[in-house]
């Protein structure tokens, strides 16, 4: 197609609809001629805007405004008050007033868990715990408030977490108050005004005398080390109200440490430790009893009358019965040395096996009391159940029986050697510390099963919870007359002491496949006349041929007691 013709149509299609005309198209005034000024124009000759033009801006003009005016009446009328809550929300805060925790107190009003200032954060004391040794089981430790990353407290309380802090938490943390705090635009604070006021906690005294808590701990902790003892408790408890005068196990972990929780090395070590210090092997450590059963084996033979207190049994050093599957063969069981003739309260002094194998599972023309019946008088005093004392974590102790067995080992028949073993604490026999305590409390005050508390009370609030034992008051004096003489033969020697009497019976229970590893035992009362106060020591699995045991422990604290707490050995 030739140029031209393109020119043409090209110039056909220009549209002049809304074409201007410009500064150099005007015609000029003639008025202006004269004084010709490019600058100065009398106007533009415009094309008029077109009608539809001014009718759709006019209606873009008129939604926008109803938009405007709709937003309007929905932020000032129909969310008005929404919006000016969130406003004033953001100009009034409402924020705890922290109220201060209860302190927890010995039963000599010495501070055990007290608050003090906390520099980096006013708004909440810290815990601050006395550094007093056996404590940390008994008294526990906490976990402080926390701020999420704005600033604001998204847990606003103090959370106990062992001991007496967690057990006593609502007692001891009170009731948090509200405040209003007004800001400005930044965000700083112009003024402050308390609503309701914090109620502080209530204070409260454990009935354990820290001085004694201190001393048994240190006197396990030393034992432990120099003889290579995994570890310890101790428990020592008033036989007539149940109450906890001292209640330690080592090792512990550090309170002060635990409630900072910024130490991540030390808490680690904490949880490596394979003596696991946190551990209360008081109330939760289940071991072996030994010898320390044997009381409560010779009051449910009397209570049988299975034998006569006085009828004297020869100890070898050693019983000897047929085996039922080798005719040609013999089963031993050993006594832990010759004995000779010996009566209930000599076989109780002596801790002597063979007299206890004998009424517990029979020999010769002597009967004995059998499975069931061991297993009876042991619940009855207490075994085989927890004590239901008020701290956590206490753990059921386990008395061997039939179904025992057949639950843990299905298919392998009860034997009269089970029986033997029972008799002296061995076997799959596990107690706790604290049931062990309240079971010679029930022989010391003739029969009555008290629930341990750590908790102090006037005797006016003091309720008893208690289970009176179906057992006749003679039959505690033969075994408490057993007990005592212990501590004139080699067995607890240790406990003869010129200025309180004490009657006692020691556990040697041993471990492991070749029973090379034991724990050692000792249990018992004092004053012996008068009883007040029953203890129970255990130092856990130490070498079989350790010399230091339990009573060594007993003997140094009653010694200590003697110059430092002398009001608790009189009668």
């Amino acid at each position: 197609m030739p140029l031209r013709k393109i020119f043409k149509i090209f110039k056909r299609r220009v549209s002049y609809k809304d074409a201007e005309i410009y500064p150099d198209e005007i015609f000029l005034d003639s008025r202006n001629l004269p004084q010709f000024d490019v600058h100065q124009f009398e106007g533009r000759l415009e094309k008029p805007i077109s009608k539809i033009v001014l009718k759709i801006l006019g209606g873009i003009f008129v939604f926008a405004g109803l938009v405007f005016i709709s937003q309007i009446w929905i932020l000032q009328i129909y969310k008005g008050k929404a919006y000016s809550e969130r406003s004033e929300n953001n100009r009034l805060r409402k924020t705890s007033i922290f109220s201060n925790r209860g302190i927890i107190y010995d039963r000599n009003a010495v501070e055990l868990a007290s608050n003090t200032i906390n520099e980096s954060d006013p708004d909440f004391a810290l815990r601050k715990y006395a550094l007093i040794k056996g404590i940390s089981h008994i008294v526990g430790y906490l976990k402080y408030p926390t701020k999420d990353s704005a600033g604001f407290y998204y847990k606003t309380e103090y959370d106990g977490k062992d001991g007496a802090e967690k057990i006593f938490n609502d007692e001891l943390s009170g009731e948090n108050g509200v405040k209003i705090v007004e800001t400005d635009a930044r965000g700083a604070v112009k003024s402050e005004n308390t609503m309701q006021p914090p109620k502080d906690g209530k204070n409260v005294t454990l009935a354990i005398d820290s001085r004694i808590n201190d001393k048994l701990y240190k006197l396990i902790e030393d034992a432990s080390i120099q003889r290579g003892f995994r570890g310890g408790a101790g428990v020592i408890m008033d036989i007539y109200t149940g109450e906890i005068l001292s209640l330690t196990s080592f090792p512990e972990p550090d309170l002060n440490v635990m409630t900072d929780g910024s130490d991540n090395t030390t808490i680690s070590g904490y949880l490596k430790n394979p003596n696991n210090p946190f551990l209360n092997r008081a109330v939760s450590g289940l071991y072996t009893p030994g010898s320390i059963v044997k009381p409560y084996m010779a009051l449910g033979a009397l209570s049988e009358n299975i034998i006569d207190p006085l009828k004297n049994i020869l100890s070898t050093g050693s019983i000897s019965i047929q085996n039922p599957y080798y005719k040609d063969l013999k089963t031993v069981f050993l006594d832990w040395q010759p004995q000779g003739w010996v009566d209930m309260r000599q076989a109780l002094a002596l801790s002597s096996n063979v007299y206890f194998y004998t009424i517990g599972g029979g020999y010769e023309d002597q009967r004995g009391l059998g499975i069931a019946n061991i297993e009876k008088y042991m619940r009855m005093m207490g075994l085989g159940e927890k004590t239901n004392i008020n701290l956590l974590g206490e753990a059921e102790d386990t008395i061997p029986s039939p179904a025992w067995k057949e639950e843990f080992f299905p298919g392998n028949p009860w034997r009269i050697g089970d029986t033997y073993h029972t008799s002296i604490g061995q076997y799959g026999f596990q107690l706790t510390p604290i049931a062990a305590v309240r079971s010679i409390a029930a022989v010391a005050n003739n029969g009555t099963l008290l629930t341990p508390t750590i908790l102090l009370k006037n005797k006016d609030e003091l309720v008893l919870n208690s289970t009176t034992v179906p057992i006749k008051d003679e039959y505690f004096k033969i075994v408490k007359e057993g007990m005592r003489q212990s501590v004139f033969t080699v067995t607890a020697s240790a406990l003869n002491l010129p200025f309180v009497a004490v009657a006692a019976k020691t556990g040697t229970a041993e471990l492991g496949t070749k029973k090379q590893f034991v724990n050692s035992w000792v249990v018992g009362f004092f004053p012996y006349d008068n009883p007040r106060y029953a203890f129970a020591v255990i130092l856990e699995r130490g070498a079989r041929t350790n010399q230091l045991g339990a009573t060594y422990v007993m003997r140094n604290l009653l010694d200590w007691m003697h110059i430092y707490t002398p009001q608790y050995l009189s009668d």
